[in-house]
């Protein structure tokens, strides 16, 4: 198999590097050309609502086995790129590609079609229901033909205890209602039953902005987990502390434009929060503290990470 070569390099508007988006595959072929494809790709993607630019020129590549992060404060762009690439929107501009197709989904239900699973915030769950019930929620198994035919309860648990065991949650009772899991576990049971639905690319949007430091860590294994599995992860986040030792490769997003894309061996911690942050915002924040009186912990720790800003921006230029 031939592999593919800067298939596309994305600048960032703002002096970030450059990052090439060769393929790595572990054994996705496009079926026309036997040629290495990256699973998922946007380039120069745009979308606008009359005269309201809401994401312009994004570029980025998902491929199986690998995190790919998109980090952004609210309003930078995160929720219509989730959108289009889970098929609520299509966009305006640019190119849309799932195995090397062009494509514009129309739907959620095509997104499903093409491997695409979305696993948003809210999880739209049902508390009260047993956790078996709500993984084949409106998928349920059946057996019998014609009148007899009846849901498979005990076929639905033992695979709901299976696939949930090989995800690493050990659950004894999938009797229990899912609202008495914890936050960290209910997301995990959404991703687990996305991994046994087949999907391809898994889109988590911001799994734990409501979540403590533990349960954050509990989310953020099962992340590794399903990368393990073999699946495209796209992980939606505005902390950069739990984006970086996940993530694989990272969009960064301001006011609907790309200010970065960046592999990980190309960025550390220090450079990836300071390009989110910015060194000028931070340091008027100091001034702003001492002005009203601030306590000196705060000070200091206002200065230093706008000092550290400021030195990961010239580093990054």
């Amino acid at each position: 198999m031939e592999p593919q070569t800067a298939a596309a390099k994305d600048t960032a508007p703002e002096g970030g590097r450059h990052i090439s988006n060769e393929t790595l595959l572990q054994g996705e072929t496009d079926p026309l050309t036997d040629r290495a494809v990256h699973l998922l790709k946007l380039e120069g993607v745009g979308k606008h609502y009359g005269n309201v630019i809401a994401l312009r020129d994004v570029t980025m590549a998902v491929d199986n086995g690998r995190v790919t992060c998109v980090l952004g404060d609210n309003g930078a762009g995160k929720s219509t790129l989730i959108k289009i690439i889970a098929g609520l929107h299509q966009h305006d501009e640019g190119t849309f590609s799932i195995m090397g197709e062009d494509r514009r989904l129309s739907s959620p239900r095509e997104a499903l079609d093409a491997g695409i699973a979305a696993v948003y915030q809210d999880l739209a769950v049902v508390s009260l229901m047993p956790i078996w019930r709500n993984f084949f929620l409106g998928s349920e198994l059946t057996t019998g033909v014609g009148p007899l035919r009846r849901m498979d309860v005990a076929k639905m648990k033992e695979v709901t205890k299976k696939e949930l065991a090989e995800m690493g949650i050990d659950l004894r009772d999938v009797e229990q209602p899912i609202g008495q899991l914890s936050g960290g576990e209910r997301q995990c049971v959404a991703i687990a039953r996305a991994v046994y639905f087949g999907a391809k690319v898994l889109i988590l949007d911001e799994p734990t902005a409501a979540l403590g430091v533990k349960q954050s860590g509990v989310v953020l294994r099962y992340i590794l987990q399903a990368r393990d599995r073999g699946l495209g992860v796209i992980f939606i986040t505005h902390n950069p502390h739990h984006a970086f030792p996940v993530g694989d490769r990272f969009l960064l997003l301001k006011r609907g434009r790309s200010i970065g894309y960046y592999d990980k061996k190309d960025i550390t911690l220090e450079e990836l929060t300071a390009q989110m942050a910015g060194g000028a915002e931070l340091a008027e924040l100091a001034h702003e503290l001492e002005q009203l009186g601030g306590h000196s912990e705060a000070l200091e720790e206002a200065k230093a990470e706008a000092a550290a800003a400021a030195t990961g921006s010239h580093s990054a230029n």
